[in-house]
């Protein structure tokens, strides 16, 4: 039987035993490796507020320490200086069968504030038989030399540049004391002196309420349901009485019910376990291999606290959705939480494996991923100006960045998909190159992302088998439909780079060819008649040098979308004729043919063969 089925009955079991139980409070933690939190002490501001004592509110700290903040019952002022209204421990280990605390910090005032500090306001206690008593005293700050003595000590959090505060042991000869200039404050009854001497540890005890007596036992101690006036206590046994019978009568009570209801999602949970455990086991041998590189793996508890509760949605496509996150307050990343579209992890192993690999400029870098149940994530950096794709669909946008910084952002592409091909181990290729998937950082520097779709090979090899097509309608190479066009290759990114390019440079301008029905007229096709016929592409330039920028961008795009791959140039020759000062002569016309009518409705997606399966994302 699949754990999701049983652990569905016996939820349902237990949540009808939940209503009958006699208590619902369970033990607590700040961290992991922290004290126990049961009664009777318990954490402020949760649902359990009845599972403690008065007196005995903890709370967790954000570095998860667990803290017990007194009431500061001295109200005295220090001239312009009001002593704190309460005093926080960190505690470091709770005794509950001898009634002991253990502090290992105190928060605030310290040293200084211990010796003044009276519990009698709390239901704490020194544990210490010899107690002193104290006087705190002001003094002028005046030139002098004091030697520390026994009972004599400065509380610098209550000094300021004028005056110092000392405690004086009440026991001690005050003439025998350097109290010129001073005057006294208030006395401090009954403080232990080896607080003085073990500032980093010591121990506070509690009496009432007296529950050592249930611990020694084996027990554990809670409030009475009928204490109405003075909370009184109960031993309890912390096993569950009666287990075996309770479930019995709910079986009796609730087995048609269940029947009938398990009946109907035993079927999807059966055949969902069935799925999952093949891609869960799948991914997680993946992970046990990639242990060694450097991006973190994160709980899904991790990533709800990265983006505080999924607060921010900063996109959402077929893949899934992204969510803004912060790791510190200066880090900031971009957590893609996966959809279940594919049962078998592949897009989840394709992302991780793939861009793990990678360390470049131009490359977005993958800070960590999340593999806990059903939630894949990735978290990447957070690159906060968006996508290309969201400055070179308005002119208006376009004219922000300007042809200069346009060609270096081409550049940069280029160096990027050339890195994929070349610079790494294996070679990536990426097949969904767009710019929607070229992000940009604070400084307007692109970086490649989404590897979703990618896949690895050698550099050796210079075809890539595909059962079916992948990428997006309109940048996907004519080879990747059919393989009458050649062979896969890495010359199928230079493709969809190219297409990019006249992306940049067309932008709107794609679909108002001239005024004809752009359902007619293919972009490329359209742009090369404009440019072998010396006519203007009736785009915005405003500066002379831009027309080169703009006339180099679209010839580098029309090498780069020839139709069959030999004919296009690697990524290292397309770098090199967009860094040079020359602008590259025109390619031939692949559209003058029949056949290149028919390989220009192919790139537009609109014929395909029927047995082809288009793997496309959403824009």
């Amino acid at each position: 039987m699949a754990p999701q089925l049983i652990y569905l009955i016996v939820l349902s079991l237990f949540a009808v035993l939940g209503s009958s139980a006699q208590h619902d409070c369970q033990v607590e933690k700040c961290r992991h490796h922290g004290p126990a939190i049961r009664f009777p002490f318990s954490l402020k501001d949760r649902p359990q507020q009845h599972c403690g004592y008065p007196g005995f509110e903890l709370h967790c700290t954000q570095n998860d320490d667990t803290v017990l903040e007194l009431p500061f019952p001295v109200k005295a002022s220090v001239k312009d200086s009001n002593l704190p209204f309460s005093v926080q421990f960190s505690i470091k280990e709770i005794d509950y069968k001898n009634q002991l605390i253990e502090i290992s910090q105190v928060f605030g005032c310290s040293p200084g504030l211990l010796p003044i500090l009276n519990l009698s306001a709390s239901p704490f206690q020194f544990l210490d038989d010899y107690s002193y008593n104290f006087t705190l005293f002001n003094c002028s700050k005046i030139k002098r030399d004091l030697e520390f003595r026994f009972g004599f000590n400065l509380v610098s959090c209550l000094s300021s540049r004028d005056y110092d505060v000392y405690t004086v042991s009440s026991d001690d000869f005050l003439y025998k004391l350097p109290l010129q200039s001073c005057s006294k404050m208030f006395d401090i009854q009954s403080i232990p002196w080896d607080v003085f001497e073990n500032l980093s540890s010591f121990q506070l005890e509690w009496s009432r309420p007296s529950c050592g007596h249930c611990e020694s036992n084996g027990k554990h101690c809670r409030l009475k349901n009928d204490s109405s006036i003075l909370p009184d206590t109960e031993c309890y046994s912390s096993k569950p009485e009666g287990l075996v019978a309770k479930l019995r009568v709910a079986g009796e009570v609730l087995g048609p019910l269940l029947a009938a209801f398990l009946a109907i999602a035993s079927y999807w949970i059966y055949s969902s376990y069935k799925l999952k455990k093949e891609s869960d086991l799948k991914i997680e041998q993946f992970l046990v291999d990639y242990k060694a590189l450097n991006p973190t793996r994160y709980s899904y508890a991790d990533i709800k606290r990265i983006t505080d509760n999924f607060i921010e949605k900063l996109g959402e496509g077929g893949y899934g959705t992204v969510y803004k996150g912060k790791l510190s307050n200066d880090v900031f990343v971009a957590i893609k939480i996966l959809n279940n579209s594919k049962e078998n992890g592949e897009d989840f192993i394709n992302e991780v494996g793939t861009i793990g690999r990678i360390h470049h400029v131009n490359v977005v870098r993958l800070v960590g991923y999340c593999a806990d149940g059903f939630t894949r994530a990735l978290v990447y950096e957070f690159l906060p100006n968006d996508s290309l794709q969201k400055f070179i669909s308005s002119e208006k946008q376009r004219s922000k960045l300007g042809w200069e910084k346009l060609h270096r952002i081409a550049v940069d592409i280029a160096k990027g998909v050339e890195y994929l091909h070349q610079g790494c181990e294996q070679r990536i290729l990426h097949f969904d190159i767009k710019p929607n998937n070229i992000l940009l950082d604070d400084n307007f520097n692109p970086k490649i992302s989404d590897f979703g779709l990618a896949k690895l090979c050698s550099k050796e090899q210079s075809i890539v088998s595909m059962t079916a097509a992948r990428g997006t309608i309109g940048y996907i190479a004519p080879e990747v439909f059919s393989r009458n066009f050649g062979n896969v290759s890495y010359k199928s990114d230079v493709y969809s780079f190219g297409m990019l390019l006249l992306e940049m440079v067309g932008g709107l301008k794609k679909n108002d060819v001239g005024g004809q029905d752009k359902s007619q007229v293919y972009f490329p096709e359209w742009i090369y008649n404009k440019l072998e016929h010396g006519e203007e592409i009736a785009i915005q330039i405003e500066k002379e040098s831009d027309n080169k920028i703009v006339r180099k961008l679209t010839i580098v795009g029309l090498w780069c979308i020839q139709w069959y791959p030999v004919e296009r140039p690697s990524m290292k020759v397309v770098i090199q004729m967009l860094e040079s000062e020359e602008t590259p002569s025109m390619p031939r016309n692949p559209f003058t043919s029949t056949n290149g009518m028919q390989n220009a409705a192919i790139a537009r997606g609109r014929i395909f063969s029927s047995e082809l399966e288009i793997i496309s994302e959403s824009e």
